[in-house]
Order: structure tokens, then sequence, then C-alpha cells
């Protein structure tokens, strides 16, 4: 009886040298990066706001912040931001009519004024104001702001306060006061706005 004939399989032998050596260069690779200076006081902040809820007010707020940071006048980069049953419909920040040369580029247009107790104030006229490029913003996307509350970084001027109620909105939650807004809350009152100041604080900037 014959045997079997059988074939040698030659077995090649696995090297496991070049995975290694990529695993080492990987390692070295990472130590060799530079690291990433944490910002303290940022990580804080955002500690402060992962570990509780905002509210609304406090949310559309942080909103107009960001908002004010797109501002080319630097006596005051404020910002605006219109809302709507909880959803922001509008936005505006201080800033040259489109097309034109902004403060940052030119120089501020100053113009003084004189009240009639003698008080002078000096005021950047080369810009229009958060609140109303926020709502000729709405206007010209055809966004209705009747009932609407509107968040600004600073109590709102007169000329602001006047558009503000045509323009129908209800509320205005302004962050800072300001020194231009004598009027303002006398005629948000006598229009039946709701008006809210949430802190004292006059806004302050160069050349007042």
């Amino acid at each position: 009886m014959k045997k079997p004939i059988t074939k040698k399989v030659k077995r090649g032998k696995v090297v496991n040298k070049p995975v290694v050596k990529s695993r080492i260069k990987s390692q070295t690779r990472a130590k060799d990066e530079p690291k990433i200076e944490v910002n303290k006081a940022l990580k804080e902040k955002m500690l402060e706001i992962v570990s509780g809820r905002q509210t609304w007010d406090e949310y559309f707020l942080a909103i107009m912040k960001a908002v004010g940071g797109r501002g080319t006048c630097d006596r005051g980069r404020s910002g605006c931001v219109i809302v709507k049953n909880k959803r922001l419909i509008s936005s505006g920040y201080v800033g040259s009519p489109a097309g034109c040369k902004h403060c940052d580029e030119v120089g501020h247009e100053m113009h003084t004024v004189t009240r009639e107790d003698g008080t002078v104030s000096r005021h950047c006229i080369r810009t229009s104001h958060a609140e109303e490029n926020a709502i000729v913003q709405a206007a010209k996307v055809g966004v209705s702001t009747d009932g609407a509350t509107l968040y600004c970084q600073m109590a709102p001027c007169y000329t602001c306060a006047k558009m503000i109620i045509n323009a129908g909105i209800k509320k205005v939650i302004a962050f800072n006061d300001y020194h231009a807004s004598v009027r303002t809350g006398e005629i948000f009152k006598e229009a039946g706005i709701e008006y809210v100041l949430v802190n004292n604080q006059m806004q302050e900037y160069a050349d007042q």
C-alpha cells in the first residue's frame, strides 16, 4: 500500500518589528508635540456654564455680547439681539452703513452735544447704533418685531428708544446704563414698554 504524498508547506516568519517601530515613532511624536496652555479664566467660566443651566435672559445676553464683538467702533463695541417666542430673529452691532468706511479704518466722527442743564457729552456719529442695525436688519429680511424683546449692551439712546417703540418691541433688557439715555426711561414708561436695567453701572469709554 502506497503512502499518501504530503507536501511540505513553508510558513513564513511573522515579523513584528515594523509595527513596533511605528508605535515607537507615534509615541515619540506625541511627546514632542507642544503642550497647549489652558486659559484658567476661560476654563473656570466654561465650568460655571456647564455646571448650571443658563436662564433665557442669560442666554440671550451672552449672544448679544458675542454679536458686539463684530462692532467697528472701538469707543463701544456694543451688540443687540431681538428675540420673539424665545427665538432669535435679528441681531445688530455698532458700525457704519454698509459700504462705508469704519471708525477702525478712518477714525471717529465726533459730535459734541450740550444739554439744557449745561452738561456736555461727546458722540461718534459715523456709525449706527446696535439697536438701529438690529431693527433695520429685521425690516430688510421681512421679519416682524411686533411683540418682541430686545437685548442690548447699554440703555438705548433717545433716538433708538423711539425706533424700538415704533417697531412694536414690548420689552427691553439692557446690560449697562448709558450717559445719553436720560429720556429713554421716561418715554418707555409713557409708551408702556417693559424696561429692565441689569446693572446700574454706567457704560464708560474714551472721550465720553
